[in-house]
């Protein structure tokens, strides 16, 4: 067949997809209008006239479902946190880590020995001074199975880290000490490179012992929670709002601009641009897809999409039927899929479309399915071979329920891969939608959830952030994949100390998992929202992680 009858065939498939999405989501939307103007010049004469309030309003999509940091699992609710605590490190706005609660840091030679100097002037928001004590017990109750940590795995490379969280040792044993009240040991297991952006992460932060030990699980409430971040949580209406105070006893308040912050849980994105250009919001969590081209050409200079650390897939319960032991029909759906559709018709936000799990990370070269290279054409030949060798046909069709959480941007994904897989192979999908909280625990239960759609951001800069993510022990492992070969690359790449060898290890580890397609990697993230023109200090970084410490309000 020659090249151009192949092409006019795909296009012909590329519009019957996309036409069929369009009617399952109530096709393009209208236009939303002229757009509002700034009252007047932003910054005013000088354009760098501060607003005399400074109060900063932000979406952030669904409600945290916990402000614990040791219990958090969510990107909304580490958006908030990052406002109310302070890991030992910190990010700068561009990303780079500095030092946070701690003033400083030496290393040991061999890499396994990490002390901390805190600062002489942290505080924490009732004005206790921050401790070394505050961080051992922070990180020893972080790795303790009764405070139901979900993200505790990310601190494995800490010495008997795995046994703690596992309850074969007590949490005193974890490799924390503090020698006095401003100096902190961690002791490694091995070899850690990206240890130190690891402790920006909410499951490393220090917490407040008086409250929790007086309070439990209630010190994370409104007029509970301490914290030693810039801000203090001063109110929390389910389903309207979080409002944030700065906090004055915090150690770098001097350059701290913005007196509150309010995060609003808007789901539904459309709501969300409309309350932006209402002029409630002055910061989008997200964009819709289908608003995009309407965007860059309206709000071209407030729309702001860039690079971001993640990946975007959809999860195969891998414990039950019709999934379990059955790679042909994981295989056959995972082919059936135009990730170039997905991607550039779609969404046509600068998504990449993903044949791997591992999105473009320092040191590391992702791995591609090698069906990657192959024509959609080819694919899809392929995808119908393996479903027929499943055990669906036509006439056996199979019928797959494919969970979401309620998002219109994850509805539009959804309803592609519907499309797309009743159009290749016949499929019959059901897809259901659920609230963040309930959804969670639907695809952790695996009881009812088939087809899950899911998406993993980098804790820190290295591939290992992903790649432990599907280890067999790893609570967030919701896929339920089980794969020794896997878990055994994971382990010597936790303790190799050679970079080149440990890169080896960690790319045979993505190979092993695209090989077992326990899931469907789609693409990879860009960050995609709408900024205000007078919201100062705002820096794109491949995290998307931002402090409101950063910002400050122009006059306008």
């Amino acid at each position: 067949m020659n090249h151009g009858s192949v092409r006019r065939r795909l296009a012909s498939a590329a519009a019957l997809v996309v036409a069929t999405l369009l009617a399952a989501c109530g096709g393009e939307p209208a236009d939303p209008g002229t757009p509002a103007s700034p009252a007047r010049p932003v910054g005013g004469a000088s354009g760098q006239e501060r607003a005399a309030v400074q109060v900063l309003r932000k979406g952030n999509g669904a409600e945290p479902e916990s402000l614990d940091p040791h219990r958090a699992e969510s990107v909304t609710a580490s958006n908030i946190l990052r406002d109310l605590f302070e890991g030992l490190t910190l990010e700068a706005a561009d990303g780079r880590i500095v030092p946070g609660a701690a003033a400083r840091w030496d290393i040991s030679a061999d890499g396994l020995r990490y002390t901390f100097h805190l600062r002489p002037d942290g505080r924490w928001s009732n004005g206790d001074p921050v401790t070394a004590q505050d961080f051992e017990y922070g990180l020893r109750r972080s790795c303790d199975p009764a405070t139901l940590n979900e993200y505790a795995s990310i601190l494995y490379p800490i010495e008997n880290a795995e046994a703690v969280i596992a309850g074969r040792l007590p949490p005193a044993a974890l490799g924390v000490r503090a020698l006095d009240a401003a100096t902190l040991e961690i002791r490694l297991s091995g070899p850690t490179p990206y240890f130190l952006g690891l402790l920006t992460h909410a499951t490393a932060y220090a917490v407040h012992r008086p409250s929790v030990e007086r309070l439990g699980t209630r010190f994370a409430r409104p007029g509970t929670l301490v914290g030693n971040g810039a801000y203090r949580l001063e109110e929390w209406v389910v389903q309207s709002h979080i409002r944030l105070l700065r906090n004055r006893h915090y150690w770098d308040d001097a350059h701290t601009v913005i007196d509150e912050v309010f995060y609003y849980p808007i789901e539904n994105d459309d709501a969300e641009i409309n309350r932006y250009r209402a002029g409630e919001l002055d910061f989008t969590e997200s964009v819709p897809f289908r608003q995009i081209r309407w965007l860059r050409e309206n709000l071209a200079a407030e729309l702001r999409i860039s690079p971001y650390l993640g990946s975007y897939y959809f999860g195969f319960n891998n414990t039950r039927p019709p999934f379990e032991d059955n790679l042909a029909l994981r295989m056959a759906l995972s082919l059936a899929v135009d990730r170039e559709i997905l991607t550039q018709r779609v969404m046509g936000s600068g998504e990449i479309a993903a044949y791997g799990f591992v999105p473009p990370v320092q040191g590391y070269t992702g791995q591609r399915a090698p069906w990657a290279q192959w024509t959609q054409e080819q694919r899809n030949a392929e995808a119908r071979r393996l479903y027929r060798e499943a055990g669906y046909s036509d006439d056996n069709p199979l019928v797959v329920e494919l969970l979401y959480n309620t998002d219109q941007n994850h509805k539009r994904v959804a309803g592609a891969l519907a499309a797309m897989w009743k159009q290749t192979l016949g499929v019959r999908t059901r897809l259901l939608n659920q609230e963040w909280k309930v959804f969670l625990e639907s695809r952790k239960r695996k009881l009812i959830t088939q087809v899950f759609r899911s998406g993993w951001i980098g804790d820190y800069n290295d591939a290992y952030s992903f790649a432990q993510l599907m280890y067999s022990a790893n609570g967030q492992n919701d896929p339920g994949y089980r794969s020794a070969a896997y878990d055994d690359l994971l382990d010597q790449a936790a303790i190799e100390a050679d970079p080149a060898s440990r890169r080896a290890l960690l790319e045979a580890a993505e190979r092993q998992l695209l090989a077992d397609m326990p899931l469907i990697p789609l693409y990879f993230y860009v960050s995609k929202r709408l900024v205000k023109p007078w919201v100062g200090g705002y820096t794109p970084n491949i995290m998307d992680h931002h402090h409101t410490k950063d910002f400050y309000i122009l006059g306008h």
